[in-house]
């Protein structure tokens, strides 16, 4: 049996990839690797924890001889890389955990790598490193779209990314990057939009909206961001970057009111707040490349964002145990006492 590492596996994008290779690959045994930060949420996990090819690693990314000691203990084939400080706002708080996290725990997790001679590694990054587009909508990013990151959040991405460039560059590492548009689906963390506005329109409160909310982005759902990652891991080209767009523009206003329409509200619970600092006007992705690669979005936004209005409706207790902070006892009841 080979031996995947995912980190950050109990976050958003990490946690479904987890879910999906799990189900998806009996042969793999699936090590989920997190620290459980604040975003980090193990209860997703619970239908999957006592299967055979499933386990969790309480692990801080950065921590070098922890990283050390498990590359030690398992042979790995694979590196896939989630794990990261993914919030723009609590980046503009406090750089300095994302630097940590973003930079330092990826270059201790590719000397791993190295050390191991894994079969590939996979950094998934984010099209934020690439700064913002204008509005003008023949314009796209793609693979050679100059890096120009414009938050503390997507400068320590970029600064990833480039790490992982060198090590493949320099050592031979076996790598590929991707970078993908802004994801949506089951187990969004409640301060994302999407979330954020489903929660706070089942409540009826107020849903803030930045500015005027014309910002622009192209949204993904996370399972077929999933899928994109696993034909990247198992076919994309070493030393290549893949872009993965869901081909779904849509301004902020746009989502929101999409929402508040799908459960019966009013534009009434739109508040418009003061504008985010250095707030990119729009991102969208030109994925031609893993297109050619055989990859297509199964969803298109008006089906995804139904679909997750849906979930969000069906899970509630789940939500309602985030935001109340419930959610980060589980590692001690079912984790710490093992």
């Amino acid at each position: 049996m080979e031996n995947i590492l995912v980190t950050g596996g109990a976050g958003f994008i990490g946690g479904n990839f987890v879910q999906y290779m799990v189900e998806k690959y009996p042969q793999y045994h699936i090590y989920n690797l997190d620290l459980l930060t604040y975003a980090g949420d193990l209860t997703k996990h619970q239908q999957i924890e006592n299967k055979e090819n499933y386990s969790f690693v309480h692990i801080d990314i950065a921590d070098r001889q922890a990283v050390g000691e498990l590359f030690e203990r398992v042979d790995f084939t694979y590196v896939v890389h989630f794990a990261a400080e993914s919030h723009v706002d609590r980046s503009i708080t406090d750089p300095e955990v994302f630097i940590r996290t973003n930079v330092l725990g990826t270059q201790v997790l590719l000397d791993a790598a190295k050390s191991a001679e894994v079969r590939k590694f996979v950094h998934v990054s984010t099209d934020e490193v690439y700064g913002e587009l204008s509005f003008d909508p023949t314009t796209f990013f793609t693979e050679e779209t100059p890096i120009q990151p414009n938050s503390p959040y997507s400068a320590s991405k970029a600064s990833s990314d480039l790490l992982v460039r060198a090590y493949h560059e320099t050592y031979g590492l076996p790598v590929n990057i991707t970078r993908c548009s802004n994801n949506y689906g089951p187990y969004h963390f409640p301060e994302k939009l999407i979330p954020l506005t489903i929660s706070r329109v089942l409540n009826d409160q107020k849903v803030p909206v930045y500015g005027d909310g014309k910002n622009v982005r192209d949204w993904l759902h996370v399972l077929d961001h999933c899928s994109a990652i696993d034909l990247v891991m198992h076919s994309g080209t070493v030393g290549e970057v893949y872009n993965i767009g869901g081909h779904n523009e849509m301004t902020n206003l746009e989502v929101v009111r999409t929402i508040i329409r799908a459960l019966g509200k009013t534009d009434e619970l739109i508040e418009f707040v003061e504008d985010r600092l250095g707030h990119d006007k729009r991102y969208a992705i030109d994925p031609t490349k893993i297109e050619e690669l055989g990859w297509r979005p199964v969803y298109d936004f008006e089906t995804g964002i139904a679909q997750t209005v849906d979930w969000f409706l069906e899970n509630k207790e789940w939500w309602e145990k985030i935001i109340s902070g419930e959610y980060q006892q589980y590692f001690d009841r079912q984790y710490a006492r093992k």
